[in-house]
């Protein structure tokens, strides 16, 4: 045999061989490929049964789009807390108006204290002087009529129940004297923030979006419930309380969660 011969019988041999191992060759790339798609079947799978709660709570009312905010729970039958003003109630007949519109739905609004005066826009000077503060709140508990005692600072993220002690420096002195006198301070996770002209800075979608990944990755201050802080005035006008409305309905789409009032958030004292 020639050399040539030789050579083309070896050559021939070897593609065969590389032919018959090919296929083999493709079969190592499954397992690589096969985590991914459990990955995608396991991301896809139904949530966990376990309840998740959500508190839509709204500001500073009675204002120019209180109505707006309590027609629109009402109509897509949620509950909700309102964090009135005394001072807003009590100097007209239209702010007691809309404050007997939230008092007369028991069923799905709870109206709690956010103090008389809202400090008057002078928080520093409020908060260093907590004992005048806390007569602004007992002073708004009696305009208000509440019958709760869960209250909101103005302006301030401060916690302090039997399960949450959560608050900055200045506000502390205060919350220690509320506590004290029986109440429940309530602040909230996340917040729909709002422009100088007080409109709606993020989307519905963008605020629905937030809720979910808030949950995703426990980040609110108590497992499975979760505190939406909103303005009344933010949604005075059709454009924005069609925001609020969407908002809403995002949140009910995928029947993820249960709208419940403050009052029924877990670790308050009685």
């Amino acid at each position: 045999m020639s050399i040539w011969s030789l050579f083309y019988l070896i050559s021939q041999c070897l593609i065969l061989w590389f032919s018959a191992i090919e296929p083999d060759a493709r079969q190592t790339e499954q397992p690589i490929k096969q985590p991914i798609a459990q990955e995608q079947q396991l991301t896809q799978s139904p949530l966990d049964s376990t309840s998740k709660y959500l508190y839509l709570s709204f500001d500073d009312g009675p204002l120019f789009g209180t109505s707006a905010c309590i027609s629109i729970c009402e109509n897509e039958n949620v509950q909700a807390t309102f964090f009135q003003i005394g001072l807003h109630q009590s100097r007209s007949n239209w702010g007691k108006n809309l404050y007997n519109r939230i008092l007369s739905r028991p069923d799905l609004f709870l109206l709690s204290n956010h103090s008389f005066s809202h400090t008057y826009g002078k928080y520093v000077q409020f908060y260093n002087q907590p004992d005048s503060a806390l007569a602004d709140f007992k002073q708004a508990a009696d305009v208000l009529k509440t019958t709760n005692n869960i209250v909101r600072l103005p302006g301030n993220n401060g916690w302090r129940t039997d399960s949450i002690q959560f608050s900055s420096k200045m506000v502390r002195p205060l919350l220690h004297k509320l506590d004290s006198a029986g109440f429940n301070v309530v602040g909230w996770d996340i917040e729909w923030n709002y422009t100088k002209k007080g409109r709606p800075i993020q989307s519905a979608a963008f605020m629905a979006k937030m809720v979910d990944s808030m949950f995703a990755h426990k980040a609110n201050k108590t497992k499975n419930h979760l505190v939406v802080l909103m303005h009344d005035h933010m949604f005075r006008n059709e454009a924005d309380s069609a925001q609020l409305l969407e908002f809403i309905q995002l949140l009910k789409s995928g029947n993820q969660y249960q709208f419940a009032r403050l009052d029924a958030y877990p670790g308050l004292k009685k």
